[in-house]
């Protein structure tokens, strides 16, 4: 593995976790031996390991200065010390790793940031925090890529140019004027506020979805369609997420795209606790302690790089 790795390398982001968890004082005999078997299960995780103790001692070095930043309210001076110290984090997760091919998307928005645009035929798009968006309009169709995150489209009328969403390994063709595609981990879920929406992957037959219903897929194709609440799916447009019944591991995944750094669960086995919440996008580091409080885990900050979700 490169020495450059990004924070895209799981066993990274494990290793990186594992410092955080251990440099904490309530850190257990049980945690150090399940740590130490850890190492010992394979050499990769032994040099992820060794490359995350590099990135932790140059942390040490702008760690006053992060922390000061981080006292002061502004979120881009905050950014600005992250961006600043960035050729001396290389590998570092302190910061989402950039994709490359959202850098050129014609739309963006920042993390735990919501933005409303107005799009070059009269439609418009609201994009939820850290998404992308490309808008590729020709003669014959209005054809957009959503690269990350997620975004909520109002289509202007236009029967001779089809208005066609592509995220992940499928596309989303609008029947109709109001819908919403969004991309989580390796999945993309389109819900249907008004007429219909025709959905496609994985080269399987489309599938029309109608209001009030929603349809996910990934690289196994479509699921099976199925009702959605509005209420909860409307959420995110007024900072919220609302889950019910949902795996813990699930709800850290939503979380991790309205903050800094990797959330990483150290148990696999409370990753399936279920939470039922309604928890503010603006305020993560709060919502994450209202979970906490009433499950048995226990919340560890790595000083913004990675936070460490384990058993209390």
């Amino acid at each position: 593995m490169a020495a450059n790795a990004t924070d895209d390398d799981p066993l990274y982001q494990q290793a990186l976790a594992w410092l955080v968890l251990l440099s904490d004082k309530e850190a257990s005999s049980e945690d150090r031996a399940e740590f130490e078997r850890w190492v010992a299960t394979d050499a990769r995780n032994a040099e992820a390991l060794s490359r995350a103790q590099k990135f932790w001692q140059r942390f040490e070095i702008i760690k006053p200065e992060y922390e000061r930043m981080q006292k002061r309210s502004a979120l881009v001076q905050r950014r600005n010390i992250l961006l600043g110290a960035g050729a001396l984090l290389t590998g570092g997760i302190g910061m989402y790793a950039i994709n490359r091919m959202a850098l050129f998307a014609d739309y963006t928005t920042d993390v735990a940031e919501r933005k409303t645009f107005s799009l070059p035929d009269g439609s418009t798009v609201e994009l939820g925090s850290y998404s992308a968006l490309s808008v590729h309009f020709g003669e014959s169709e209005r054809r957009l890529m959503l690269h990350r995150g997620q975004a909520y489209f109002t289509v202007a009328p236009a029967a001779s140019r089809p208005f066609i969403v592509k995220a992940g390994n499928g596309t989303a063709t609008a029947l109709g004027t109001v819908f919403d595609v969004k991309m989580l981990d390796d999945r993309v879920t389109v819900s249907v506020v008004e007429h219909a929406v025709s959905v496609e992957a994985a080269h399987q037959p489309p599938a029309v979805i109608e209001a009030g219903w929603q349809i996910s897929y990934s690289d196994a194709g479509l699921e099976q369609s199925q009702r959605y609440d509005a209420a909860i799916f409307d959420a995110w447009r007024q900072d919220r997420i609302v889950f019910v019944d949902q795996p813990l591991r699930r709800v850290l995944l939503e979380l991790e795209r309205y903050r800094r750094g990797r959330i990483v669960l150290m148990n696999s086995a409370i990753g399936h606790i279920p939470v039922t919440a309604i928890l503010k996008t603006n305020d993560t580091a709060d919502a994450l302690q209202i979970i906490a409080s009433g499950l048995p885990i226990k919340i560890i900050d790595g000083a913004g790089i990675v936070t460490v979700v384990t058993s209390r």
